[in-house]
């Protein structure tokens, strides 16, 4: 390789001889054997040396020309120590004249190796992973060139493939599995209660390459040409289309795109990769391998978010090289699929099998994000910001605790067993639910509640006879809105509310007015980029200022309710004019529908939701104006402690059992009991056992929640002496005592009371 042609055409000779070598019915060890033998002829090298990453972070000498032969599977290094540990712990070349005057060196006399001098290690990369290190070396003192350098790199990316076949299980010393097959244990947050034991399924699965080995490279550096082009101007349609949106954190993104798909030294890399004998799909694997094995190790999180950035880039120009469409393919699902997504809209989730889905396991999307409420009504367990799909190959097994937000990844024996005794231990208790299904939710002391479920899809309705609620105390009807790809007519919202209220037989359904806006973005709704969308234009401001949305969404209700009652609740209601506002475009349309002889709801009732806090210092007016009202807890707790409930830094650090909110929550209790208005909490507190007791304690009598938490609850109430721990609460409460001194209280209150909590 001492001319340029020569040095193009070595890598490519290389490639073709391992080719047909990987082809042989051989086994595993003789095959890694016959490569070492072709790389150092090659490369010209004396020696050649395969090492693989084992499960315990140690590197296993797997196969050598030129060492000891004694030393295969004997030889080993942790990572971090020896020049090879180096480079598996930088995922970098290492290029020395002189290796043993590197602080690093570590003499392992088993090998044989101090009579070397120049030595040349490169990482074995997938997907940014390191597998393991291939080395070459020289008796001389010399430094390889970088033609030799991108002929390693090359080689080690057909060997990753071999690597993560599964065809050297078995070769390492007993009892240690390889690296590819380590357990991982993560911890994330928890979003959607429940354990899924099942078997990996990437929601945007990585484009496995399969052709490595260029027929041609005029026509590899072609095709790359075309793709590029494609890519570009795809990028430039998504920014053009972005640019709708206007400015913000999109279209940045947007614009890190653009920068990255112009980038003239991605570019020459990807060309080198094709002149050194790899196709295009291959070259931009092993460019991306590279790229992504620094940026991971990277500590500053706007070069890993950008790490994101190119990964999807790149993703995106294999898929133009291989004709497949850009976004998520659901591919099919295994008989137990847990889904991994770094990100995803609610209507992927919705694609995939109910029937085969057991959990799911999101990167990105923030326990409010649309795509966790639909896994919550669909009942999924579910963790989030957990970095795994990196780390994970379709089919790994996988086990996810919505309880904790931990993951395992291919989790060992002890742990998979633990979590099956998990799992029966929940299917005993959801018998015992089912015991009491149609049992009465009264307290011991004869105090009747009214437990109902939340939803907002035509999928949980069946939930309210499986778990023997009394009926929907809230339907978020913008679900419908987010699963859809344009905004649905009002005829086929119309049909929609017909199919809930014939699916709920008769018992009462609450629907929640369009709750958009905030960080509930439709994508076919323009609307621009808030500094604090929680608290900016969404919910009935929306309706409001839109009055066509609200309109046609009443009309469509008071259609569906035909000769029944219809319930109508209005969202993050700020001032009781806001209400009274709402309240007179249904009564337009009720007079509109009559007038033209429709046949419409027998009776309307309509409420607001109490989740701002300035409607604290207006209950009687407003419970003077409402049919009924409804308390929205996860909105009132994160305005009251100005906390925002979608930053996991302070989602959890404030107390729901706190004093001052309690106060607030009793007050609300106490003023719709004067006025005689009914009243429901709808919120995360309702499903929680403990804290629904203690909003039993100070005066609520009907709860909504999620339809698994109903068992639970009505299991906590019926074991209930409630005017004893009212006493004892309302007297903490009063005398200003901290929330985990009152959540101590009710435990030890519950636990010689055999309430189950």
């Amino acid at each position: 390789m001492t001319t340029t042609r020569g040095a193009l055409a070595g890598p490519r000779v290389l490639l073709r001889k391992l080719r047909e070598v990987m082809a042989e019915p051989i086994g595993a060890q003789e095959r890694l054997d016959k490569i070492v033998k072709l790389i150092a002829s090659n490369m010209v090298a004396e020696v050649c040396s395969i090492y693989v990453l084992r499960a315990d972070n140690v590197l296993e000498l797997f196969a050598t020309e030129g060492l000891q032969a004694s030393a295969v599977h004997r030889a080993t290094l942790t990572v971090g120590r020896g020049l090879v540990g180096l480079i598996a712990e930088d995922a970098r070349p290492l290029n020395l004249p002189d290796a043993q005057s590197h602080p690093a060196f570590a003499y392992l006399p088993e090998t044989g190796e101090e009579i070397y001098h120049s030595f040349l290690g490169v990482p074995v990369l997938r997907a940014g992973r390191t597998l393991g290190v291939l080395v070459v070396q020289n008796r001389s003192y010399r430094t390889y060139a970088e033609e030799e350098i991108e002929a390693l790199q090359t080689t080690a990316m057909v060997l990753a493939e071999m690597f993560a076949s599964g065809e050297m299980e078995g070769l390492s010393i007993p009892g240690a599995d390889l690296d590819l097959n380590r357990p991982v244990h993560l911890k994330g947050a928890a979003y959607v209660e429940g354990v899924a034991l099942g078997h990996v399924l990437l929601h945007e699965p990585r484009v496995v390459v399969t052709q490595l080995i260029a027929e041609d490279v005029d026509t590899e550096l072609k095709r790359l040409d075309v793709a590029m082009a494609s890519l570009k101007l795809s990028v430039d349609d998504l920014l053009a289309r972005g640019a709708e949106v206007g400015a913000g954190e999109h279209r940045e993104i947007l614009e890190a795109y653009k920068m990255f798909a112009e980038d003239r030294g991605w570019t020459r890399r990807l060309q080198e990769a094709i002149r050194n004998g790899l196709t295009a799909e291959a070259a931009v694997e092993r460019v991306q391998n590279d790229t992504r094995a620094q940026m991971a190790r990277q500590t500053d999180p706007f070069l890993r978010d950008r790490l994101h950035d190119f990964d999807d880039l790149a993703n995106r120009l294999l898929r133009e090289l291989m004709g497949r469409p850009h976004g998520p393919v659901a591919g099919d699902l295994p008989d137990d699929a847990v889904v991994i997504a770094r990100n995803m809209g609610p209507a992927d989730l919705l694609d995939y099998s109910r029937e085969r889905l057991r959990g799911l396991v999101l990167e990105e999307p923030g326990p409010t994000s649309h795509v966790a409420i639909v896994a919550r009504a669909l009942g999924l367990p579910t963790a989030g910001q957990v970095e795994v799909a990196s780390l994970a190959e379709a089919g790994d097994a996988i086990i996810v605790d919505g309880d904790t937000g931990e993951v395992h990844l291919r989790p060992p024996g002890d742990i998979e067993t633990a979590y099956a005794d998990k799992v029966r231990f929940h299917a005993r208790r959801q018998e015992q639910y089912r015991l009491i299904r149609d049992e009465p939710a009264v307290t011991r002391d004869g105090v009747p509640f009214m437990l109902q479920i939340n939803a907002g899809l035509l999928m949980d309705m069946p939930h309210v006879e499986q778990s023997g609620a009394a009926g929907v105390g809230l339907f978020r009807t913008e679900l419908q809105f987010m699963v859809a790809s344009r905004l649905p007519r009002q005829t086929e919202q119309e049909g929609f509310y017909e199919q809930v209220l014939a699916a709920a037989d008769g018992k009462p359904v609450t629907f929640r007015s369009l709750d958009i806006g905030g960080d509930k973005v439709l994508p076919y709704f323009r609307q621009q980029r808030e500094e604090n969308p929680a608290m900016g234009w969404r919910a009935i401001r929306l309706g409001l200022d839109r009055p066509v949305l609200l309109r046609t969404q009443a009309r469509a209700l008071l259609k569906a309710a035909a000769g029944q009652e219809l319930r109508l609740l209005f969202p993050m209601v700020t001032e009781v004019g806001e209400f009274v506002r709402a309240k007179a475009v249904v009564e337009r349309e009720q007079k509109f529908l009559e007038g033209q002889g429709h046949t419409i709801a027998e009776r309307v009732s309509l409420g607001a939701m109490v989740e701002v806090p300035s409607l604290l210092w207006q209950l009687d007016e407003l419970l003077e104006a409402v049919d009924f009202a409804s308390v929205g807890s996860n909105d009132l707790m994160q305005f009251m402690m100005a906390s925002d409930r979608a930053n996991t830094r302070i989602a959890g650090r404030f107390e729901a059992l706190s004093p001052a909110f309690l106060r607030a929550l009793r007050s609300v209790a106490r003023a719709a009991d004067a006025a005689g208005k009914p009243l429901t909490l709808c919120g995360e507190m309702a499903g929680r056992p403990l804290e629904a007791a203690a909003l039993a304690a100070i005066g609520y009598r009907s709860l909504s929640m999620p339809s698994a938490a109903i068992g639970p609850v009505k299991s906590a109430i019926r074991s209930l002496e409630l005017k004893p721990l009212a006493e004892r609460l309302n007297a903490m409460i009063d005398e200003g005592a901290p929330g985990s001194e009152i959540r101590g209280e009710l435990r030890a209150w519950a636990d010689p009371r055999s309430v189950p909590v």
